[in-house]
């Protein structure tokens, strides 16, 4: 998050011709659905900067941590690369935090886009930059992506306008209306976090949670975990995003009511962001109004300047 008073650092607003670079923080990726993904990068009418060597596959990461934070920098330093948008998540992300400029990516701050690992990222740079973050598709996600997720993509970082996000299926878990800065992200991710240099702190947000492959077990030691840590001490409010392969949703939401019952806060599941069949681009590290009557997550400001 930005420091209290401080306003967020937003990257600029890009628009078709602009270049985006792509950036390969975590796991490896196949080269068949990364050029899949790039391509539809193309079609929305973006150059597209894919640096020499981007990965050298070493086990589960896409290259060396120094490599794979080198790549990372280069793009955020290349005067030429108007926005960023990683290749995959998977794992890895965690492992570079310490290795970047922080001072630098603030005085060169871009639109950077991911989700899952990514999230590691994301939470790094609002904390150590207060920089205004972009939770949506990766590259190899974007090649087999819908039309809502693409044309979320594409909306997010380029229109003037603020942004407004409604699920087709809102489900109201604790009822409310509500406004602060959205945050948070995959849920797992957070988790590893706690403890960390880069650890957000949530008061005051909108904390956004999702996941793939979690019994809800799991789901709940996180959940669980994360509160005793006090990370939902003083949060406006909580938004359910996709938790694909992570058995019964009716559990996962029974467990997040339980989470949140005593805070007083609205949370408002169905959301179609993160591991879910569509994967709609949300801004993190700006104002937001959750509204479960309307079934409704309305930002406040534009998320580029």
């Amino acid at each position: 998050m930005t420091k209290p008073n401080q306003p967020a650092i937003k990257p600029r607003r890009i628009k078709p011709g602009n270049v985006i670079g792509i950036a390969a923080p975590a796991g490896p990726y196949q080269e068949d659905e990364f050029k899949k993904g790039i391509a539809v990068i193309r079609d929305m009418g973006f150059q597209v900067r894919i640096p020499q060597d981007l990965q050298q596959p070493k086990s589960f990461l896409a290259g060396s941590d120094e490599h794979r934070a080198n790549m990372l920098m280069d793009l955020f330093k290349d005067p030429e690369v108007d926005a960023i948008v990683c290749a995959r998540g998977g794992y890895g992300s965690l492992r570079i935090l310490e290795r970047l400029d922080y001072d630098m990516i603030r005085r060169h701050p871009k639109a950077f886009v991911g989700f899952s690992d990514i999230s590691a990222l994301h939470a790094a740079l609002m904390v150590r930059c207060g920089l205004v973050v972009f939770h949506g598709p990766m590259v190899i996600s974007l090649g087999k992506s819908g039309d809502k997720t693409r044309a979320s993509f594409f909306e997010a970082m380029t229109t003037d306008q603020p942004v407004e996000v409604q699920p087709d299926n809102p489900i109201p878990i604790c009822a409310g209306q509500t406004t602060g800065i959205m945050a948070g992200g995959n849920l797992a991710t957070l988790c590893h976090l706690l403890g960390t240099p880069f650890a957000p702190i949530y008061k005051d947000t909108i904390v956004l949670l999702e996941d793939i492959t979690e019994a809800p077990y799991k789901i709940d030691r996180m959940l669980v975990q994360m509160k005793m840590a006090g990370c939902f001490d003083g949060i406006k409010g909580a938004v359910l995003g996709g938790f694909h392969e992570s058995g019964s949703y009716q559990d996962i939401y029974d467990i997040v009511a339980d989470i949140f019952k005593d805070k007083g806060v609205p949370v408002l599941a169905g959301f179609e962001i993160g591991h879910s069949n569509e994967n709609l681009t949300v801004p993190l590290g700006i104002r937001a109004t959750l509204d479960t009557e309307k079934g409704t997550l309305e930002y406040r400001e534009c998320a580029t300047s």
